[in-house]
Protein backbone atom coordinates (compact mmCIF):
# COMPACT_ATOMS: atom_id res chain seq x y z
CA UNK A 1 0.00 0.00 0.00
CA UNK A 2 3.18 2.63 0.71
CA UNK A 3 5.69 1.22 -1.66
CA UNK A 4 6.19 4.24 -4.08
CA UNK A 5 4.09 6.30 -2.05
CA UNK A 6 6.24 9.88 -1.74
CA UNK A 7 6.19 11.26 1.72
CA UNK A 8 3.68 13.97 1.48
CA UNK A 9 1.49 10.96 0.37
CA UNK A 10 2.28 9.32 3.74
CA UNK A 11 1.53 12.28 5.69
CA UNK A 12 -1.61 13.02 3.99
CA UNK A 13 -2.79 9.33 4.24
CA UNK A 14 -1.85 9.57 8.22
CA UNK A 15 -3.86 12.91 9.33
CA UNK A 16 -6.64 11.77 7.13
CA UNK A 17 -6.36 8.81 9.38
CA UNK A 18 -6.70 6.52 6.18
CA UNK A 19 -3.70 4.44 7.48
CA UNK A 20 -2.72 4.22 11.30
CA UNK A 21 0.87 5.14 12.28
CA UNK A 22 1.32 1.52 13.41
CA UNK A 23 0.64 0.65 9.68
CA UNK A 24 3.53 3.25 8.97
CA UNK A 25 5.66 2.03 11.03
CA UNK A 26 4.78 -1.59 10.15
CA UNK A 27 5.55 -1.14 6.72
CA UNK A 28 9.24 0.25 6.94
CA UNK A 29 10.02 -2.44 9.77
CA UNK A 30 8.49 -5.04 7.29
CA UNK A 31 11.07 -4.37 4.98
CA UNK A 32 13.47 -3.59 7.43
CA UNK A 33 14.07 -7.44 8.15
CA UNK A 34 13.41 -8.48 4.49
CA UNK A 35 16.15 -6.00 3.07
CA UNK A 36 18.80 -4.72 5.86
CA UNK A 37 20.08 -8.10 6.42
CA UNK A 38 22.00 -8.32 3.27
CA UNK A 39 21.90 -4.25 3.19
CA UNK A 40 23.15 -3.41 6.25
CA UNK A 41 22.18 0.11 5.77
CA UNK A 42 20.54 0.47 9.35
CA UNK A 43 22.89 0.02 12.55
CA UNK A 44 21.66 0.01 16.28
CA UNK A 45 18.09 -1.26 15.47
CA UNK A 46 15.72 -0.55 18.66
CA UNK A 47 13.45 -3.41 20.21
CA UNK A 48 10.67 -3.29 17.35
CA UNK A 49 8.27 -3.93 20.54
CA UNK A 50 8.81 -0.63 21.38
CA UNK A 51 8.64 0.67 18.55
CA UNK A 52 4.99 -0.42 17.98
CA UNK A 53 4.63 0.91 21.24
CA UNK A 54 5.86 4.00 20.37
CA UNK A 55 3.47 3.92 17.34
CA UNK A 56 0.69 2.97 19.29
CA UNK A 57 1.19 5.82 21.34
CA UNK A 58 1.24 8.15 18.97
CA UNK A 59 -1.93 6.96 17.06
CA UNK A 60 -3.45 7.45 20.65
CA UNK A 61 -2.31 11.25 20.90
CA UNK A 62 -2.45 12.19 17.33
CA UNK A 63 -1.15 15.76 16.40
CA UNK A 64 -1.71 16.75 13.30
CA UNK A 65 0.82 19.68 14.16
CA UNK A 66 3.71 17.94 13.62
CA UNK A 67 5.31 17.81 10.07
CA UNK A 68 6.56 14.58 10.27
CA UNK A 69 4.12 13.03 12.87
CA UNK A 70 4.61 9.17 12.90
CA UNK A 71 7.51 8.47 10.38
CA UNK A 72 9.99 5.85 11.77
CA UNK A 73 13.46 7.56 11.25
CA UNK A 74 17.46 7.01 11.62
CA UNK A 75 20.36 9.26 11.92
CA UNK A 76 23.69 8.60 10.65
CA UNK A 77 25.81 6.88 13.10
CA UNK A 78 28.09 10.21 13.84
CA UNK A 79 25.23 12.17 15.25
CA UNK A 80 24.20 11.82 18.91
CA UNK A 81 20.54 10.28 19.45
CA UNK A 82 20.10 9.57 23.48
CA UNK A 83 19.02 5.65 23.72
CA UNK A 84 21.86 4.62 20.71
CA UNK A 85 25.35 4.52 20.76
CA UNK A 86 27.43 7.26 18.73
CA UNK A 87 29.95 4.91 17.40
CA UNK A 88 31.40 6.28 14.28
CA UNK A 89 31.55 2.46 12.96
CA UNK A 90 34.85 2.42 15.57
CA UNK A 91 34.95 -0.31 17.77
CA UNK A 92 36.47 1.61 20.53
CA UNK A 93 33.48 3.66 20.24
CA UNK A 94 30.80 0.88 20.88
CA UNK A 95 29.68 2.25 24.37
CA UNK A 96 29.73 5.49 23.79
CA UNK A 97 25.98 6.43 24.76
CA UNK A 98 25.57 10.24 24.12
CA UNK A 99 23.43 12.34 26.89
CA UNK A 100 22.00 14.97 24.56
CA UNK A 101 20.92 14.84 21.15
CA UNK A 102 22.48 16.36 18.17
CA UNK A 103 20.40 19.61 17.10
CA UNK A 104 19.03 18.22 13.88
CA UNK A 105 17.57 14.69 15.60
CA UNK A 106 16.12 16.72 18.48
CA UNK A 107 14.24 18.65 15.73
CA UNK A 108 13.19 15.61 14.00
CA UNK A 109 12.14 14.21 16.99
CA UNK A 110 10.14 17.18 18.20
CA UNK A 111 8.26 17.18 15.08
CA UNK A 112 7.02 14.13 15.52
CA UNK A 113 9.68 11.17 14.00
CA UNK A 114 10.27 7.84 15.83
CA UNK A 115 13.89 7.33 16.04
CA UNK A 116 14.44 3.64 15.22
CA UNK A 117 17.81 3.25 15.02
CA UNK A 118 20.78 4.78 13.08
CA UNK A 119 22.74 4.58 9.65
CA UNK A 120 25.92 3.07 9.07
CA UNK A 121 28.72 5.57 7.89
CA UNK A 122 32.75 5.07 7.08
CA UNK A 123 34.25 4.58 10.23
CA UNK A 124 34.80 7.77 11.99
CA UNK A 125 33.68 9.14 9.00
CA UNK A 126 37.05 9.57 7.08
CA UNK A 127 36.66 7.78 3.29
CA UNK A 128 34.05 7.86 1.48
CA UNK A 129 33.50 3.98 1.17
CA UNK A 130 30.12 2.97 4.16
CA UNK A 131 32.80 0.00 5.84
CA UNK A 132 33.55 -0.31 8.89
CA UNK A 133 34.92 -3.07 11.92
CA UNK A 134 31.93 -2.04 14.19
CA UNK A 135 29.12 -3.29 11.66
CA UNK A 136 30.62 -4.54 8.57
CA UNK A 137 30.29 -2.99 4.96
CA UNK A 138 27.26 -1.21 3.13
CA UNK A 139 26.98 -2.62 -0.46
CA UNK A 140 25.76 -0.55 -3.00
CA UNK A 141 22.09 -1.24 -3.64
CA UNK A 142 22.55 -1.46 -7.49
CA UNK A 143 24.98 -4.51 -6.72
CA UNK A 144 26.08 -5.99 -3.78
CA UNK A 145 29.99 -6.38 -4.82
CA UNK A 146 30.29 -2.91 -5.28
CA UNK A 147 30.52 -0.09 -3.08
CA UNK A 148 27.51 2.33 -1.47
CA UNK A 149 29.87 5.26 -1.39
CA UNK A 150 30.06 6.95 1.71
CA UNK A 151 30.45 8.03 4.45
CA UNK A 152 26.62 8.53 4.89
CA UNK A 153 26.25 5.03 2.72
CA UNK A 154 24.00 3.71 5.01
CA UNK A 155 21.82 7.02 4.69
CA UNK A 156 21.63 6.60 1.07
CA UNK A 157 20.94 2.80 0.48
CA UNK A 158 18.08 3.06 3.43
CA UNK A 159 16.57 5.82 1.59
CA UNK A 160 17.08 4.49 -2.25
CA UNK A 161 15.34 0.65 -0.62
CA UNK A 162 12.30 2.94 1.08
CA UNK A 163 13.51 1.51 4.37
CA UNK A 164 13.48 5.16 5.61
CA UNK A 165 11.16 7.66 4.18
CA UNK A 166 14.40 10.05 3.90
CA UNK A 167 17.72 10.30 6.37
CA UNK A 168 20.00 13.29 7.51
CA UNK A 169 23.49 12.83 7.12
CA UNK A 170 26.64 14.61 7.00
CA UNK A 171 29.14 16.14 4.30
CA UNK A 172 32.63 16.95 4.42
CA UNK A 173 34.19 16.03 1.38
CA UNK A 174 30.64 14.16 -0.45
CA UNK A 175 29.51 12.26 2.45
CA UNK A 176 25.78 12.76 0.86
CA UNK A 177 26.28 13.34 -2.34
CA UNK A 178 28.66 10.68 -3.23
CA UNK A 179 26.14 8.12 -1.62
CA UNK A 180 23.42 9.77 -3.53
CA UNK A 181 24.55 9.64 -6.68
CA UNK A 182 25.92 5.61 -5.82
CA UNK A 183 22.13 4.78 -5.11
CA UNK A 184 20.12 7.17 -7.89
CA UNK A 185 18.91 9.56 -5.15
CA UNK A 186 19.35 13.13 -3.95
CA UNK A 187 21.98 14.22 -1.86
CA UNK A 188 22.49 17.45 -0.40
CA UNK A 189 25.12 19.64 1.15
CA UNK A 190 23.30 23.08 2.41
CA UNK A 191 25.56 25.81 3.16
CA UNK A 192 27.08 25.00 6.65
CA UNK A 193 25.04 26.86 9.04
CA UNK A 194 21.58 26.15 7.60
CA UNK A 195 21.72 22.92 9.62
CA UNK A 196 22.61 23.94 12.80
CA UNK A 197 25.56 21.50 15.02
CA UNK A 198 26.88 21.72 18.22
CA UNK A 199 30.57 23.14 17.20
CA UNK A 200 32.60 22.49 21.06
CA UNK A 201 36.25 21.93 19.32
CA UNK A 202 37.67 25.29 20.17
CA UNK A 203 40.72 24.84 18.83
CA UNK A 204 39.21 24.73 14.91
CA UNK A 205 37.69 28.18 15.47
CA UNK A 206 40.29 29.70 13.64
CA UNK A 207 39.61 27.06 10.81
CA UNK A 208 36.44 27.19 7.91
CA UNK A 209 33.65 24.76 8.54
CA UNK A 210 34.42 22.26 6.13
CA UNK A 211 31.66 19.83 7.43
CA UNK A 212 27.92 19.98 7.72
CA UNK A 213 24.60 18.04 8.73
CA UNK A 214 22.98 17.17 5.62
CA UNK A 215 20.15 14.84 4.38
CA UNK A 216 19.46 12.91 1.14
CA UNK A 217 15.78 11.56 -0.16
CA UNK A 218 14.46 10.29 -3.32
CA UNK A 219 12.85 13.36 -4.58
CA UNK A 220 13.81 16.71 -3.66
CA UNK A 221 10.01 17.36 -2.47
CA UNK A 222 10.16 14.74 -0.01
CA UNK A 223 13.93 16.43 0.52
CA UNK A 224 11.80 19.58 1.50
CA UNK A 225 9.77 18.06 4.05
CA UNK A 226 12.46 16.83 5.94
CA UNK A 227 14.78 20.40 5.41
CA UNK A 228 11.92 22.17 6.84
CA UNK A 229 12.09 20.84 10.21
CA UNK A 230 15.77 20.60 10.96
CA UNK A 231 16.90 23.82 9.24
CA UNK A 232 17.27 27.32 10.96
CA UNK A 233 19.29 29.09 13.95
CA UNK A 234 19.79 27.77 17.40
CA UNK A 235 21.28 29.36 19.71
CA UNK A 236 23.73 27.01 20.46
CA UNK A 237 25.44 27.49 17.26
CA UNK A 238 26.96 30.75 16.46
CA UNK A 239 26.67 30.19 13.12
CA UNK A 240 23.45 29.19 11.92
CA UNK A 241 20.99 31.05 10.37
CA UNK A 242 17.69 30.78 9.22
CA UNK A 243 15.32 31.54 6.03
CA UNK A 244 13.01 33.48 5.17
CA UNK A 245 10.53 30.80 3.41
CA UNK A 246 9.97 27.31 3.65
CA UNK A 247 11.80 24.85 1.51
CA UNK A 248 8.08 23.28 0.39
CA UNK A 249 6.79 26.57 -0.73
CA UNK A 250 9.88 27.29 -3.16
CA UNK A 251 9.82 26.76 -6.78
CA UNK A 252 10.69 27.15 -10.41
CA UNK A 253 7.95 27.63 -12.90
CA UNK A 254 8.82 26.69 -16.74
CA UNK A 255 9.45 29.93 -16.94
CA UNK A 256 12.05 30.40 -14.63
CA UNK A 257 13.35 27.19 -15.07
CA UNK A 258 14.18 28.03 -18.79
CA UNK A 259 16.19 30.89 -17.98
CA UNK A 260 18.83 29.43 -15.69
CA UNK A 261 21.93 29.18 -17.17
CA UNK A 262 24.87 26.46 -15.76
CA UNK A 263 28.49 26.69 -15.76
CA UNK A 264 29.51 23.08 -16.68
CA UNK A 265 33.43 23.21 -14.79
CA UNK A 266 33.88 19.42 -16.93
CA UNK A 267 37.36 18.27 -15.90
CA UNK A 268 39.19 21.57 -14.54
CA UNK A 269 41.08 22.27 -17.38
CA UNK A 270 42.20 18.53 -17.50
CA UNK A 271 43.26 18.27 -13.75
CA UNK A 272 40.51 15.63 -12.81
CA UNK A 273 40.00 12.21 -13.66
CA UNK A 274 36.84 10.49 -14.85
CA UNK A 275 35.59 7.04 -16.37
CA UNK A 276 35.01 8.07 -19.79
CA UNK A 277 31.74 6.37 -19.55
CA UNK A 278 30.56 8.51 -16.44
CA UNK A 279 31.52 11.77 -18.68
CA UNK A 280 29.33 10.30 -22.00
CA UNK A 281 26.49 10.00 -19.36
CA UNK A 282 27.03 13.56 -18.32
CA UNK A 283 26.96 15.24 -21.58
CA UNK A 284 24.26 13.26 -22.24
CA UNK A 285 22.15 14.63 -19.55
CA UNK A 286 23.75 18.47 -20.42
CA UNK A 287 21.82 18.02 -23.72
CA UNK A 288 18.91 16.77 -22.39
CA UNK A 289 18.89 20.36 -20.13
CA UNK A 290 19.22 22.21 -23.54
CA UNK A 291 16.18 20.96 -24.46
CA UNK A 292 14.58 22.09 -21.88
CA UNK A 293 15.84 25.24 -22.57
CA UNK A 294 18.49 25.31 -19.80
CA UNK A 295 21.65 27.36 -20.92
CA UNK A 296 24.67 25.15 -20.14
CA UNK A 297 28.32 26.94 -21.19
CA UNK A 298 31.00 24.67 -21.11
CA UNK A 299 34.00 26.88 -18.99
CA UNK A 300 37.49 26.39 -18.61
CA UNK A 301 37.94 27.93 -15.03
CA UNK A 302 40.84 30.27 -14.20
CA UNK A 303 40.87 28.12 -10.52
CA UNK A 304 44.35 26.62 -10.05
CA UNK A 305 43.00 22.89 -9.10
CA UNK A 306 46.68 22.39 -7.75
CA UNK A 307 46.00 25.02 -5.25
CA UNK A 308 42.62 24.41 -4.46
CA UNK A 309 43.52 20.58 -3.62
CA UNK A 310 46.72 21.71 -1.75
CA UNK A 311 44.79 24.22 0.14
CA UNK A 312 41.61 21.56 1.06
CA UNK A 313 44.25 18.54 2.44
CA UNK A 314 45.80 21.34 4.84
CA UNK A 315 42.62 22.68 6.18
CA UNK A 316 41.22 19.24 6.39
CA UNK A 317 44.23 17.51 7.75
CA UNK A 318 43.86 19.94 10.42
CA UNK A 319 40.61 19.43 11.25
CA UNK A 320 40.61 16.36 11.35
CA UNK A 321 43.61 16.43 13.93
CA UNK A 322 41.63 18.44 16.01
CA UNK A 323 39.03 16.50 16.32
CA UNK A 324 40.83 13.22 16.82
CA UNK A 325 42.70 15.16 19.60
CA UNK A 326 39.56 16.12 21.09
CA UNK A 327 38.48 12.41 20.67
CA UNK A 328 42.02 11.10 22.56
CA UNK A 329 41.16 12.88 25.57
CA UNK A 330 37.74 12.58 25.61
CA UNK A 331 37.18 9.32 24.60
CA UNK A 332 40.08 8.21 26.48
CA UNK A 333 41.67 6.37 23.08
CA UNK A 334 44.83 5.49 24.04
CA UNK A 335 47.09 4.88 20.94
CA UNK A 336 45.76 6.46 17.31
CA UNK A 337 47.26 3.30 15.67
CA UNK A 338 43.83 1.87 16.32
CA UNK A 339 42.24 4.28 14.30
CA UNK A 340 41.80 3.17 10.50
CA UNK A 341 44.58 4.08 7.82
CA UNK A 342 42.55 7.23 6.62
CA UNK A 343 42.38 8.73 9.64
CA UNK A 344 45.70 7.90 10.60
CA UNK A 345 46.97 10.17 7.49
CA UNK A 346 45.18 12.37 8.01
CA UNK A 347 46.43 12.96 11.73
CA UNK A 348 49.94 12.09 10.93
CA UNK A 349 50.07 15.16 8.10
CA UNK A 350 47.56 17.31 10.64
CA UNK A 351 50.40 16.99 13.42
CA UNK A 352 52.76 18.02 11.43
CA UNK A 353 51.23 21.13 9.82
CA UNK A 354 52.71 24.55 11.25
CA UNK A 355 50.82 28.07 12.05
CA UNK A 356 52.21 29.01 8.92
CA UNK A 357 51.04 26.07 6.68
CA UNK A 358 47.63 26.95 8.12
CA UNK A 359 47.65 30.53 7.23
CA UNK A 360 49.29 30.59 3.92
CA UNK A 361 46.16 27.62 3.22
CA UNK A 362 43.93 30.04 4.81
CA UNK A 363 45.35 32.98 2.73
CA UNK A 364 44.85 30.95 -0.65
CA UNK A 365 41.20 30.23 -0.01
CA UNK A 366 40.63 33.78 0.06
CA UNK A 367 42.46 34.32 -3.23
CA UNK A 368 40.59 31.28 -4.93
CA UNK A 369 37.32 32.27 -3.49
CA UNK A 370 37.81 35.81 -5.36
CA UNK A 371 37.53 33.55 -8.49
CA UNK A 372 35.03 31.28 -7.70
CA UNK A 373 32.90 34.19 -7.22
CA UNK A 374 33.40 35.71 -10.17
CA UNK A 375 32.70 32.52 -12.05
CA UNK A 376 28.69 33.52 -10.19
CA UNK A 377 28.90 36.38 -12.02
CA UNK A 378 27.64 34.68 -15.12
CA UNK A 379 25.38 31.47 -13.95
CA UNK A 380 22.73 30.80 -11.32
CA UNK A 381 24.81 27.42 -11.05
CA UNK A 382 28.16 25.47 -11.94
CA UNK A 383 28.18 22.14 -11.85
CA UNK A 384 30.89 18.93 -11.88
CA UNK A 385 29.94 15.25 -12.05
CA UNK A 386 28.99 13.81 -8.45
CA UNK A 387 31.87 11.24 -8.83
CA UNK A 388 34.74 10.40 -10.72
CA UNK A 389 34.63 7.08 -11.30
CA UNK A 390 31.27 4.24 -10.73
CA UNK A 391 30.85 2.33 -7.80
CA UNK A 392 34.35 0.48 -7.18
CA UNK A 393 35.04 -3.16 -5.73
CA UNK A 394 33.56 -2.93 -2.00
CA UNK A 395 36.55 -4.60 -0.53
CA UNK A 396 38.39 -1.96 -1.83
CA UNK A 397 39.29 1.27 0.48
CA UNK A 398 38.79 3.62 -2.56
CA UNK A 399 39.47 2.99 -6.37
CA UNK A 400 42.64 2.10 -7.10
CA UNK A 401 42.79 3.81 -10.51
CA UNK A 402 40.93 6.10 -12.72
CA UNK A 403 41.16 6.38 -16.53
CA UNK A 404 44.56 4.54 -15.52
CA UNK A 405 45.80 6.90 -13.42
CA UNK A 406 46.95 6.27 -10.25
CA UNK A 407 44.83 7.95 -6.81
CA UNK A 408 48.02 9.12 -5.18
CA UNK A 409 45.82 9.51 -1.83
CA UNK A 410 43.00 7.73 -0.82
CA UNK A 411 40.78 10.89 -1.40
CA UNK A 412 42.15 11.76 -5.00
CA UNK A 413 38.89 9.80 -6.19
CA UNK A 414 36.13 11.94 -4.89
CA UNK A 415 38.68 15.53 -5.28
CA UNK A 416 35.43 16.91 -7.36
CA UNK A 417 33.57 17.27 -4.09
CA UNK A 418 36.12 20.24 -2.48
CA UNK A 419 34.76 22.65 -4.52
CA UNK A 420 31.60 23.24 -2.72
CA UNK A 421 33.12 22.39 0.43
CA UNK A 422 35.96 24.84 0.75
CA UNK A 423 33.87 27.85 0.13
CA UNK A 424 30.37 27.07 1.56
CA UNK A 425 28.87 26.41 -1.54
CA UNK A 426 24.98 24.58 -1.28
CA UNK A 427 25.32 21.78 -3.48
CA UNK A 428 22.83 18.88 -4.48
CA UNK A 429 23.13 15.54 -6.04
CA UNK A 430 21.19 15.07 -8.68
CA UNK A 431 21.01 11.78 -10.47
CA UNK A 432 21.57 11.41 -14.28
CA UNK A 433 21.66 7.81 -15.50
CA UNK A 434 23.27 4.89 -15.32
CA UNK A 435 26.56 2.68 -16.92
CA UNK A 436 26.43 -0.21 -18.78
CA UNK A 437 26.55 -2.39 -16.00
CA UNK A 438 23.79 -1.06 -14.28
CA UNK A 439 25.27 1.34 -11.85
CA UNK A 440 24.39 4.63 -11.23
CA UNK A 441 26.13 8.25 -11.37
CA UNK A 442 25.15 12.03 -10.46
CA UNK A 443 25.76 15.92 -11.38
CA UNK A 444 26.08 18.47 -8.43
CA UNK A 445 24.35 21.27 -9.39
CA UNK A 446 25.93 24.44 -7.32
CA UNK A 447 24.49 27.73 -6.31
CA UNK A 448 26.13 30.88 -4.27
CA UNK A 449 26.34 31.03 -0.47
CA UNK A 450 23.09 30.68 0.89
CA UNK A 451 21.19 30.12 -1.95
CA UNK A 452 19.98 26.92 -0.79
CA UNK A 453 16.15 27.63 -1.54
CA UNK A 454 16.98 27.96 -5.24
CA UNK A 455 19.37 25.01 -5.94
CA UNK A 456 16.47 22.85 -4.02
CA UNK A 457 13.65 24.57 -5.92
CA UNK A 458 15.58 23.28 -9.41
CA UNK A 459 15.90 20.12 -8.39
CA UNK A 460 12.39 19.93 -7.46
CA UNK A 461 11.71 21.38 -11.41
CA UNK A 462 14.67 18.23 -12.44
CA UNK A 463 12.63 15.64 -10.94
CA UNK A 464 9.48 16.62 -11.91
CA UNK A 465 11.26 16.64 -15.63
CA UNK A 466 12.94 13.48 -15.92
CA UNK A 467 11.03 11.08 -12.83
CA UNK A 468 14.67 9.64 -11.67
CA UNK A 469 13.32 8.46 -9.23
CA UNK A 470 11.07 6.46 -10.95
CA UNK A 471 13.76 3.89 -11.27
CA UNK A 472 14.06 1.54 -8.99
CA UNK A 473 16.82 -1.16 -7.72
CA UNK A 474 16.19 -4.75 -7.84
CA UNK A 475 16.15 -6.12 -4.17
CA UNK A 476 16.22 -9.55 -2.82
Amino acid sequence: MLENRSVKEIISLIHKKEISVREVVSFYLERIKKYNPSLNAIVSIKDEEEIINEANDKDKNFDASKPLFGLPLASKDLLDVVGFPTTCGFPGYKDNFPKKNSIIVDRQIDAGGIMIGKTNTAELGVGAHTANRLFGITPNIYGNTQSSGGSSGGAGVAVAAELLPFADGTDMMGSCRTPAAYANVYGFRPTPGLLPDLRTNEKKKSLPIISTPGCLARTPEDMSILLDVIVGESKEDSISFSLNTSFRNTNLNDQEFSKIKIGWLSDMNGKYQYDPELVEICSKQLNNLEKHKVSIEYLKPKIDANKLWNCWGTLRAKSIYEDINEEIISMNIKDVNEMTPQAIWEYKKGIKLTDEDVKLALNSRIELSNDVNSLFGSFDFLALPSQQSFPFDKNLRHPEKINDQVMDTYHRWIEIHIFASLFYLPSISLPIGFNKDGFPIGIQIIAKHKEDLKVISFAKRYEEIFNFSNHKPKLN
